[in-house]
């Protein structure tokens, strides 16, 4: 008997429209002769879902369930593929816990720590994995430059501390330039994360748990052509290049490997995530730099490539992630 699968896109973020790419690839790959997909769009105005005569279909948030042609439809699960808030900061997982609904991503807590980029640096670092020295500033607290500067070492990046895609994130090479990269941060959050660039090569890559085993999917190298990795970098056709597998030596591969393994653990992650890291230049040695737990899925996006590295079928993998929460 097919399994009724919620495919949850859109969000309050700046990352919507990622998102609703994401929903459009993984609904096309999700096994139909398994599972029935009523992709339901999120967004402040409403969540519904569009059947197939264009009529639009509230959903009813005290059970999560729908009312279509007279009859009613709960869930077996929800996939979830909003980037940003509320999919990926633990208030759709906090939802469905409460209504007892399986769903694909990390847990209510992890998603919310996982989202403080500051949080999530103590938490990896409690583990024995290297972290980017930083310092977390307030909007409600004032803030000198020359403190910061006192404490870390140019350059830095400034950034949101909550969110993802880089939005509102500047590399900072000269003190002038400070002032202006944590007010721009502050536009995207109330929370800025100050932290000391590290020189060297920058890569991410999936890890997925299936079967109560973690899993390490192919490591992709980044190298953009702008500045750092941001926006318009990500999203852009041909401004990145993006090499999986990376070309990394057997034994730094294992050590990246530990790290990665060891981070998903701490974190306590559920489903497949994808960590950002660099290999410092001159030593090769493993810098966490963030976690996504809520990867982009589009034809583009680095998960599906990994996968495909892997050997194997992106159809099966979406599968793996159902029945992986359902169990």
């Amino acid at each position: 008997m097919k399994k009724t699968i919620a495919l949850l896109a859109g969000g309050y973020s700046g990352e919507h429209v990622v998102s609703l790419k994401s929903a459009a690839q993984i609904e096309k790959s999700i096994p139909a002769d398994k599972y029935n997909v009523y992709k339901i769009i999120i967004t402040r105005m409403g969540w519904t879902y569009t059947d197939a005569s264009g009529q639009s279909i509230e959903v009813d948030k005290n059970d999560f369930s729908l009312t279509v042609n007279d009859q009613k439809i709960t869930f077996d699960c929800a996939f979830i593929a909003i980037h940003g808030t509320p999919g990926e900061d633990g208030m759709l997982q906090g939802y469905f816990e409460m209504l007892q609904i399986p769903y694909t991503t990390c847990d209510s807590f992890t998603s919310a720590l996982t989202f403080n980029k500051s949080y999530t640096n103590c938490v990896v670092g409690s583990a024995g994995v290297n972290v980017a020295k930083s310092l977390q500033l307030f909007s409600e607290q004032k803030h000198d430059v020359a403190d910061i500067l006192s404490k870390l070492k140019l350059p830095v990046f400034v950034k949101p501390n909550n969110g993802g895609s880089s939005l509102g994130t500047s590399k900072v090479k000269i003190e002038a330039e400070l002032e202006e990269a944590i007010e721009r941060a502050f536009k995207e959050d109330n929370q800025v994360l100050v932290e000391e660039f590290i020189k060297g090569r920058e890569f991410t890559c999936g890890v997925v748990k299936r079967n109560n085993e973690i899993t390490v999917l192919p490591v992709t190298e980044i190298k953009s052509s702008k500045e750092f990795f941001d926006f318009e970098a990500k999203y852009t056709p041909g401004m990145t290049e993006e090499i999986t597998p990376a070309d990394i030596d057997p034994e730094t591969l294992k050590v990246v490997q530990q790290n990665l393994k060891r981070s998903y653990a701490r974190l306590n992650c559920r489903g497949v995530v994808r960590i950002d890291f660099f290999l410092q230049e001159d030593t090769n040695e493993f810098y966490f730099l963030e976690v996504n737990t809520v990867p982009g899925q589009t034809e583009t996006s680095l998960i599906p490539q990994q996968v495909a590295a892997m050997g194997w079928d992106i159809s099966e993998f979406y599968a793996s992630l159902i029945e992986e929460a359902i169990k």
